[in-house]
């Protein structure tokens, strides 16, 4: 008979104590792996979620305010008629306005034929007196821009943050429109021109930013350029 030493046998216990150590500690490595793996995802899919619900809402609450001062003054004012897209709001940085302002973000565009006549004098689409109010952009984006000129009238919003789940919300929000109606501008490595004309005073994607752009009114002329998925080669 073999007999084993009771140093022979502590040996072996433990060894056979480190294995099972040694296995608890990669089954815990590939548990917390396993749990941390789909809460990044879920985070990211929670982001896209909330800036593709906003980006949407913004979008329209800006359309149907539009809209509704199109559809309640469709004279427009006197000394428009006949200009550029009448009776849509001009540029709010435009010197033919009493009160225009430095730059042109959505939250400044007034409703011409609000007063009606000859004055120019109108009153803000987003106010307190109209009753609606610019909501802040969605987080990690600028202010809503406006134009009207003569490729027709847009509005666009742009990020110049490189996380992913910005340009795949941009991206889905895109895919909720007609062709031609909506469109993504990548810029991330140059400046992108908005319009045909690209006079300076027009407004660009800046360099580095990625745009989503709206259009309420569009002419022939219309320019696409940086279109990320080309999707609009057709357009107008």
């Amino acid at each position: 008979m073999i007999k084993i030493s009771y140093q022979e046998k502590c040996t072996a216990q433990s060894g056979s104590a480190l294995v099972y150590i040694l296995i608890a500690i990669a089954l815990l490595a590939a548990l917390t792996s396993s749990f941390m793996k789909p809460s990044s995802q879920q985070t990211t899919s929670q982001s896209t979620f909330n800036t593709v619900t906003e980006l949407n809402s913004q979008a329209n609450f800006i359309r149907s305010a539009v809209q509704e001062c199109v559809l309640t003054y469709p004279a427009g004012e006197d000394g428009l008629i006949g200009s550029t897209n009448t009776p849509y709001p001009i540029n709010p940085s435009s010197t033919h306005l009493a009160s225009p302002v430095a730059d042109d973000e959505v939250q400044h565009i007034r409703c011409p034929g609000n007063p009606g006549g000859s004055s120019n004098d109108h009153s803000k689409i987003f106010s307190g007196a109209s009753g609606k109010f610019m909501p802040p952009p969605p987080n990690l984006f600028e202010e809503w821009e406006y134009f009207n000129g003569s490729d027709g009238v847009f509005f666009y919003i742009s990020t110049d943050k490189s996380d992913a789940f910005l340009q795949t919300a941009m991206q889905k929000i895109d895919d909720q429109f007609s062709e031609c109606e909506a469109d993504i501008i990548n810029a991330s490595t140059a400046a992108v021109e908005l319009t045909s004309t690209a006079a300076a005073s027009d407004p660009k994607c800046a360099s580095g930013d990625v745009c989503m752009r709206v259009w309420l009114v569009t002419k022939d002329s219309a320019f696409y350029g940086g279109d990320s998925d080309n999707d609009e080669v057709a357009c107008p």
